[in-house]
């Protein structure tokens, strides 16, 4: 059974400074690595696109969002290059990225190759598209296009799946174990949009990325995330092709996600994270129990993750890869 956590940045430099090692997979053993595109070489001028300034210590991002700093921990305010737009025409002006030129992505087959030969499991990682979207259009103007301007809608989602159509069929071709995609399009009891909605928009578009890179490497395998309670598009998620879905637990309820998804497709659990600052060591072992003799099964179809934020102990820390590790084996006793 798969496994592995992730580190927000101040949970990272506290294991730095516990462990002296810089990479946690190397030392909990995890059994993924990831590959991905080079940066780009230039920099578009983006003050075009941000009239009234950005504050000092702004980073921007391969599609124009505005990160700027926040007042806790590693969290960011966000701005929208296209939040003033009002026609197709303004959005075709706009400075897309282009991942195709050769030394963007040249370096994959070597890289995956070199992965390979040291026995990782290796993932791509391709993104999201309707994040991308309402982080360049805002929220706000991506929703009330859907219903008042669906030219724009279309306009931004279709430039941002060609990009990931593209990127999606590099990493087949170099030979990637699976691609990572995903995007946050639920809340903790609900999606933020309509399940219908989320059909007409996102999943026929998703559903081309995915089938551009399966012509490439037919065996290749599909990671879909999305946090919050995404229980009610599962089943779409299966009939397009997403071999792993990667759900929270706390959000969809274990039972809910045993009904939906046990036997029919992995499942990369996100545990619950809220529980780890306040649970003892005892507790996360008996949740990561609970979790696997639920969703898991002889044949497989079960990869725990964990997310640990700034909030959590480090003996927590400590107890959740011990159980990952622990109950990875549960179904060969």
């Amino acid at each position: 059974m798969p496994s592995g956590a992730g580190f927000t940045p101040a949970i990272q430099k506290l294991f730095e400074e516990k462990t002296g090692c810089k990479n946690p997979a190397e030392y909990f053993d995890y059994d993924t690595a990831g590959v991905g595109f080079k940066g780009p070489r230039e920099t578009p001028d983006w003050s075009v696109w941000y009239p009234d300034g950005l504050p000092e210590g702004t980073s921007i991002s391969e599609y124009g969002t505005a990160h700027k700093p926040g007042t806790f921990e590693h969290f960011w305010q966000l701005d929208f290059p296209m939040k003033r737009v009002t026609s197709v025409g303004e959005m075709e002006q706009f400075p897309w990225p282009d991942f195709t030129p050769a030394y963007r992505h040249e370096h994959l087959e070597a890289e995956v190759a070199r992965l390979h030969e040291q026995g990782w499991y290796v993932i791509g990682g391709v993104g999201h598209i309707w994040e991308n979207a309402w982080q360049i259009t805002s929220m706000e103007k991506l929703m009330m296009d859907f219903l008042e301007c669906p030219d724009q809608a279309a306009y931004v989602l279709d430039r941002i799946t060609e990009d990931q159509v593209f990127r999606a069929r590099r990493y087949a071709e170099a030979g990637v174990d699976q691609i990572l995609c995903g995007d946050d399009v639920a809340m903790q009891h609900k999606m933020m949009m309509h399940p219908n909605t989320w059909r007409e928009w996102l999943k026929p578009r998703w559903a081309k990325v995915w089938k551009a890179a399966r012509e490439a490497k037919p065996d290749l395998q599909i990671f879909y995330h999305s946090d919050g309670n995404v229980s009610d598009i599962i089943p779409d998620l299966i009939e397009c092709g997403v071999n792993v879905v990667n759900p929270q637990v706390r959000a969809n309820g274990l039972d809910n996600l045993a009904r939906v998804c046990r036997g029919k497709v992995c499942v990369a659990l996100d545990l619950d994270r809220q529980m780890f600052p306040f649970g003892t060591p005892a507790d996360i072992d008996a949740h990561v129990r609970e979790t696997v003799e639920a969703l898991g099964l002889p044949e497989g179809g079960l990869w725990l993750t964990a997310e640990c934020a700034p909030d959590v102990p480090l003996r927590n820390i400590e107890a959740i890869c011990e159980a990952l590790e622990r109950y990875r084996g549960h179904f060969r006793e």
